[in-house]
Order: C-alpha cells, then structure tokens, then sequence
C-alpha cells in the first residue's frame, strides 16, 4: 500500500516481514489483526495507565553489571518453580478470555507452555473451563488462579474442581477487592464477544452500560476479604497457595506468618490502581521482608530476556509473562505462544552468558545496580 493509503498497481510486491523477531513485533502484529475494542481490553490498564507505562519503564532503572572473563560455553537455565521443574524462570500469567484472541484460547496456551517446558496458570475468568484446559497439559504445567467470590460455595467449588482436575497450585489474587476503573473499557462498553464466555462459572458477562466485566466483578466478588480468609482458603484443599497482588513488604511479611508457599509481586498489570509502584521496584523490598522464607515471583513488564535477568538478579524466583502470550495468540495460536516463549528462552539464554552466568543459580544481586542516570524524579 503506497503512502496515500491508495492500492498499489505496479511495482515489486511489498517484502515479506518474515517471522516477529521480539514480543514487541508480536504485539505489533497482534494490533493489527485483533479488533480494536479487543486489542485495548488486552493492552489497556487503569486510568490514564501511568502504571501501566511504568511497569516497563521501571526496567530502565536498574541496570545490569556484566561479569567477563566466564566459560559460558555450557549453559542452562532451568530451575524449579514451587518444587515444579520447568525449562527457564519464565511462567504464563493468567490472563482472561483467551478465546478473543485465537478459537482455541487457553487450550493453544496450555500445549504451548507444556510443549515449552513451563507452567500456565489459568485465570478463574478463562474462556476455556479448567477441566478443558487440563485436557490439553500434564500435571506440573498447570496452576489456577482463583479470586473469593460473595458465594463461598462458588470459590470452594472451583478449588475442589481445580485440585480434581490436576491443577498443582493456587494462586489466589488478593488486589481486586473491586475492578481497576479501565476507561478504556469503558469507553469501548466492553463486553464478551457472541460465543465465548466465562466457562468456569458457566455464566455469560450482563450488558450493560459501561463496562460489563466491571459491573459482573462488583456483583460476585467479595471486597470484604481479609487475612483471616487466608485460613478458610486453606482448608479447602492442600495444594500450595501463593498470594498474587503483593507490593509492600509488610504484606509480604504477613503473609509469610500466615503460612502461604509463595508470592507474586504483581500491580495487576497496571489494570487495577494507577499510581501503583512499579512492580521490579517493588521487588526488593518483598524479596527481603521474606528473608528466603517463601519462593517470590514477579509478574508486570517483562518483555525481553534481559527483564528476566534484572528480576532474578533482584532475587526473584522466577517471572509471569500475560500480554506476550496473548500477543502470540493473536497472531499465530499455539505457535505464536510457543514462538513468544521460545525468543525469551533465547534473549535469557544470551543475556546470561554475556553477562557471566551458566546457570540461574549464579544470578545474584551484585549483576544489577540502580542506573545512576534515571532516577526516580527522571523517570516519572
């Protein structure tokens, strides 16, 4: 197409752009392809998305410290996750209504992840029920995610259902007492598409004015959980429980004492409260208030090999990847997953041997350093 829009009649054909090169490319394509309602219901975060911005924007502001002079010529970046072994420190986050972006949804990620040596976690709001999705990857590559609705029978259902099916871990979200105000959502009356729903709760989203997945959140969700519920939670199954949502480090600590098996340090994606820290900044903190205690993933802003380096070298466990997945999705199904999956593997893979490392045990603090030309004052 020339530079007027029109169509062109002559001349070579346009060059292939051949196959994305980055989770940006991805990202690229998937807006072209995706409708655009959908496209910013996947992109689109809280308010006037500063946290959003700053969830990468924050990667900016530490800075990697190369070691020289390693043999690096073997390498292996696989570790264990929650006692799950998977082939490097990258986990699918959960992310809603993966069947917007590709027919088969979670079912493509769930092969992908597995076929990638790695855990999905499924979002209770899934397009795909658990039973589905557990069909489609062995025990170990999978967690659910789970939020305590109003109805305790619901929530104790799903547990009961997650833990039948094989799902090896909980992941309970604690920073959605209520849905982030998304104006994007908003703007667009976002609402599910004819055909897919909410296939673990067997419920369609209600139209309405405005956003729909905001008027069902504030109908089923509970805002009047507190850490006491933490103990109810845990009687329903013996699957470990790890608390998603997390950024200060007296909640960490609190969590801890309470007897949780692992956190993720997580502003929701910036889809929840605009003006929340950036979660690599607050990941030092959290890592320290559990003193080795508990495993602490981070989840927000990974794009590249080279994030994944800064948040293990921060002292992270491992890292959630959700809009990268969804990117893959959109542009080629399971392959794009597994494509997107594979080009971090290889950007860590790199990043770990240039700077000094053969194994994810050798990451260690002393590889990253706040920059000292971004401050905060600089960055916001």
């Amino acid at each position: 197409m020339s530079s007027s829009g029109s169509r062109q009649t002559s001349g070579p054909p346009s060059p292939d752009p051949g196959p994305p090169a980055s989770v940006p490319d991805y990202e690229e394509r998937a807006a072209a392809l995706l409708p655009r309602t959908i496209f910013e219901y996947y992109s689109g975060g809280a308010g006037d998305e500063w946290t959003l911005r700053e969830n990468r924007a924050a990667f900016e502001r530490w800075v990697l410290r190369p070691r020289v002079l390693v043999d690096v010529a073997d390498r292996d970046p696989a570790t264990t996750v929650l006692g799950s072994p998977v082939s490097f420190p990258v986990l699918v986050a959960p992310t809603a209504f993966q069947r917007m972006a590709h027919p088969d949804g979670e079912l493509a990620t769930a092969r992908a992840a597995a076929s990638a040596g790695t855990v999905m976690v499924l979002s209770t709001i899934a397009s795909a029920s658990m039973e589905d999705v557990a069909a489609e990857a062995p025990e170990g590559r999978r967690w659910f995610q789970l939020y305590i609705h109003r109805d305790r029978g619901l929530t104790a259902d799903l547990v009961a259902r997650a833990e039948a099916a094989g799902f090896g871990v909980l992941v309970l979200t604690v920073d959605t007492p209520l849905l982030g105000l998304r104006d994007r959502d908003t703007r667009n009356r976002f609402s599910l598409p004819p055909g897919i729903e909410l296939a673990n709760l067997a419920r369609s989203l209600p139209e309405v004015e405005g956003s729909a997945l905001f008027a069902y959140m504030a109908e089923r969700h509970d805002p009047s959980v507190t850490w006491d519920d933490l103990e109810w939670v845990r009687t329903l199954s013996g699957l470990p429980l790890v608390l998603k949502g997390v950024v200060r480090a007296d909640d960490a600590g609190r969590a801890v004492d309470a007897g949780v098996d692992g956190l993720v340090v997580s502003n929701h994606g910036g889809r929840q409260l605009d003006g929340t820290v950036a979660a690599i900044d607050a990941l030092p903190e959290v890592v320290e208030a559990v003193a080795g205690r508990v495993e602490v993933l981070l989840d927000g802003g990974v794009r590249r090999g080279s994030d994944v380096l800064r948040a293990l070298a921060l002292g992270a466990r491992a890292v959630l990847v959700g809009r990268p997945v969804l990117w893959g999705l959109a542009v080629a199904g399971e392959a794009g997953v597994r494509h997107v999956l594979d080009l971090l593997r290889a950007e860590l893979d790199v990043a770990m041997a240039i700077a000094g490392c053969r194994a994810v045990g050798e990451v260690d603090g002393d590889l990253v350093a706040r920059s000292p030309r971004r401050g905060d004052a600089q960055a916001r």
